[in-house]
């Protein structure tokens, strides 16, 4: 009889901190445990939750005066809290990786969108140069790029954002990662290129059976595409639903947040408002 198959990452009361400037310590995250499978798991709550800095943290970009801890934190088997620094910056970019929020602030504006993914791609394999740029290529018409070769020669500032998410996307894969960490990466763009950003990454994840965590705020967007749900307030989660029962949550939190949302055909007046209680943030 076959065992269980082990989960792909494992993360057991993270925490995150920062000095303040008053001498103090904010905790930006708090206890955050979860295990991911080759899924789609979404983590969701207001800015400032935590949801971004969890996700730093297992990739290992945590600012350098911030500090990390966990009882466990796992990733196929290797401690990556204990591991070799150079062990570390393998795995980050090779079999673990992060789209970032924005590409304006993510892509480097002084290279070209081509000459950064094949700086991916060489960062990890060893590859010739001209094996690379044909990879390189691949991997953009793999998201839905129609002219590869006419975006990998432009600069960032020369794409729209949708096609930057896309470049971002297409550079975070070229190494065939395990798990993905997507971070608001549907956040500036508009609906329809939202749809087809979603489109991309489920067919990735279905097709190369990676795990995804998708950070974000939008729950309706959440819901129609993770497999389960995180609800993250003042660095912990709250609670955690399969993806289609945020209608049944039990946290008042939750609850509110899906109260927030506007509904066709209902009135707006007066706006719903979230009514937080001091017990949610111990």
């Amino acid at each position: 009889m076959t065992g269980a198959v082990p989960p792909l990452l494992v993360v057991d009361d993270l925490r995150v901190a920062f000095p303040g400037r008053d001498g103090g310590v904010t905790q930006a995250v708090r206890g955050v445990s979860f295990t991911l499978g080759r899924e789609r798991l979404g983590i969701v709550g207001e800015s400032g939750s935590g949801k971004s800095q969890a996700g730093r943290a297992i990739v290992g970009l945590t600012a350098p005066e911030g500090r990390v801890s966990a009882k466990r934190l796992e990733f196929s088997g290797v401690d990556l809290l204990h591991c070799p620094p150079r062990q570390r910056r393998a795995l980050r970019g090779g079999r673990i990786a992060m789209v970032l929020q924005d590409p304006k602030f993510s892509l480097n504006p002084v290279m070209t969108i081509g000459a950064q993914i094949v700086e991916t791609l060489r960062a990890h394999s060893r590859v010739s140069a001209r094996e690379a740029r044909v990879r390189a290529l691949a991997a953009l018409e793999s998201v839905r790029i129609d002219d590869p070769a006419r975006v990998y020669a432009l600069y960032p500032h020369e794409v729209s954002g949708g096609m930057g998410q896309r470049a971002m996307i297409a550079m975070m894969l070229i190494a065939d990662p395990d798990l993905l960490i997507a971070d608001e990466p549907t956040s500036a763009l508009d609906v329809t290129v939202q749809l087809q950003l979603l489109s991309i990454l489920d067919a990735l994840v279905t097709e190369r059976g990676m795990g995804l965590i998708l950070v974000s705020h939008d729950l309706r967007l959440v819901s129609s595409f993770c497999d389960r749900i995180l609800v993250m307030y003042a660095g912990r989660v709250l609670e955690e639903l399969p993806a289609g029962g945020l209608a049944h949550a039990r946290h008042p939190y939750t609850r509110g947040l899906m109260a927030c949302l506007p509904q066709l055909g209902a009135s707006t007046h007066p706006l719903a408002t979230l009514e937080r209680q001091p017990e949610w943030a111990l």
